[in-house]
């Protein structure tokens, strides 16, 4: 069986423990192989009381899926990264948890990219950890992109209730609105009509929030939703995509959460981010799409505040799984 592979985030969060967590839990029926350092999935176990066996494997093949039993993959690049050293604290910012968390997602890039896993779920990382570690990138989407070689892709929120697509990531508000181009916008509308597709939504309807209040009101509060965001939905709609927009983005999300669209297109990250996370944060998932493989994500950060206290909900990590499995599984019926 082909397993899906998770990565436990940085070493010094509640990634290890939650991983173990969900890990334990009777509703999880996933496959999984492990993607993290042995000695700190030790301690995670000890404080969430899982009383999992913990057995390092060198390969996805030698994986056992033994029940009780999880099968943590070695980290081929360890050495080369200096390794972690033994009882790092929990809860700190450590440039050398950054660089762990880094090479935990390169390894589950490469098992993805070969076809050994069916998908990848990555626990939380810390965007100033990378930063000390010198990793290049503001976060996991940015990172899986580059080391996929994908220039075609974007973020996707979901819960039960609300999927958001975002045009504009990690970036600065003032940046932001400059990077909402035509192209960049009728590109994000394209991938949300392809992903829904592949994920079993035939025909999805698609609403596109607009940037500045009311939509720009027809232009007294701004040009870009009349100059910019418009003729990339047109241009859509010409290609037979359900789209439509842009919409006053107080009410847009309501309306979707009422069931009158599989999605909405965000413009920027807090706007597509507040409603899904209001609705819970412990059921959202995040989704890389575009990617030419299948990953998803918690939908919140490493919250060093209560790292090493064994109380972190992993409820957004099961949602994860439960979604890579969804979503693998109906990519690979589809073409």
């Amino acid at each position: 069986m082909t397993p899906i592979a998770v990565t436990t985030g940085d070493p010094c969060g509640i990634g290890p423990e939650i991983v173990l967590k969900a890990c334990a839990d009777p509703r999880r029926t996933e496959p999984v192989v492990v993607i993290g350092d042995l000695d700190v999935l030790a301690r995670a176990d000890r404080i969430a009381g899982t009383g999992l066996a913990l057995r390092p494997v060198a390969s996805v093949e030698r994986a056992g899926f033994a029940p009780g039993t999880v099968d943590v993959l070695t980290d081929p690049d360890a050495h080369a990264g200096g390794g972690l050293p033994a009882g790092l604290p929990w809860g700190t910012l450590d440039a050398r948890a950054g660089a762990a968390s880094f090479r935990y997602v390169r390894h589950g890039v490469r098992l993805a990219l070969t076809g050994r896993v069916r998908a990848l779920v990555t626990g939380p990382i810390n965007k100033e950890a990378l930063r000390l570690a010198g990793v290049p990138f503001p976060g996991h989407t940015e990172i899986l992109a580059d080391l996929s070689g994908t220039t075609d892709y974007a973020m996707m929120m979901a819960s039960e209730e609300l999927r958001v697509v975002l045009v504009t990531v990690h970036q600065s508000l003032r940046t932001a609105i400059d990077a909402i181009t035509t192209d960049r916008e009728l590109d994000v509308i394209r991938l949300t009509d392809r992903t829904l597709r592949r994920s079993g939504t035939d025909a999805p309807r698609i609403a596109v929030a607009g940037l500045n209040p009311h939509a720009g009101e027809n232009g007294l509060f701004g040009r870009e939703d009349l100059d910019v965001i418009a003729p990339a939905v047109r241009i859509a709609q010409d290609e037979g995509i359900r789209v439509s927009g842009p919409w006053p983005a107080d009410t847009v999300f309501m309306r979707a959460r009422a069931g009158a669209f599989d999605a909405v297109v965000a413009q920027y990250h807090d706007q597509g981010l507040i409603p899904v996370k209001y609705l819970g944060i412990e059921h959202g998932v995040n989704v890389t799409i575009g990617l030419p493989f299948v990953r998803t994500s918690v939908d919140h950060g490493t919250a060093f505040d209560i790292a090493g206290l064994g109380t972190a909900d992993h409820s957004s990590l099961l949602a994860a799984l439960r979604q890579a499995d969804v979503l693998s599984s109906e990519a690979a019926k589809r073409p």
